[in-house]
């Protein structure tokens, strides 16, 4: 396991975020490709129904083509949030793209993660993409009653193994960048050995 470990305090809300008040994370490993000066960041929260996610991009060449759940939005502008919950060797990916078209994995690794399909996904994670003045940025959240259907016995306590990345392989400036360093010498993000951790509070 990767001794560079990050660590972010998951905090408590009651309801709804006030995201002014959550600690934000950076998304400022910069892997395998030349710094073409985009930059990422993270919040994360939760609340008793759910885990609330903002990501956000300073981008300026936006690559948004994918508008169908579960396309290869890797390809595009991308924000993804890969998570493993305590007592699990299994972990969720999701991967969003400025459109709020989403693709979700979840299984052990790249060779064997399955593909999850949920009707109405925007209106389950209830997706708000954006763009903002120097890219643009994504608010989700993921309930734990989606959880509960692989973790039968998740709560919102204890300790999850993550990562947090930005990429965009078709982008006219190729680049990948994540939260904990990537120990890989060719671009991978299905390394759960190089995840961070999140602690609930």
């Amino acid at each position: 396991m990767n001794n560079q470990s990050a660590i972010y305090m998951i905090h408590s809300v009651i309801s709804e975020p006030t995201w002014n008040t959550i600690p934000q994370l950076e998304i400022n490993h910069i892997l395998w490709k030349p710094d073409c000066g985009i930059r990422a960041f993270g919040q994360f929260c939760h609340s008793a129904e759910a885990l609330h996610v903002h990501l956000r991009a300073v981008e300026k060449n936006i690559r948004a083509e994918y508008t169908v759940p579960l396309s290869p939005v890797c390809l595009d502008s991308c924000l993804e949030f890969f998570f493993m919950p305590e007592k699990e060797d299994r972990y969720f990916n999701f991967e969003i793209n400025p459109n709020g078209c989403l693709y979700i994995g979840f299984g052990h690794g790249r060779q064997d993660s399955t593909t999850l399909y949920r009707e109405n996904m925007k209106e389950l994670f209830d997706i708000r993409p954006q763009k903002t003045q120097d890219g643009w940025e994504v608010f989700y959240r993921i309930p734990l009653s989606f959880l509960r259907l692989f973790v039968p016995d998740f709560t919102f306590t204890g300790a999850l193994r993550a990562n947090v990345y930005k990429c965009g392989d078709l982008t006219e400036h190729r680049h990948y960048l994540s939260w904990n360093p990537v120990t890989s010498e060719t671009p991978d993000f299905h390394r759960p050995g190089d995840f961070g951790l999140m602690l609930f509070e």
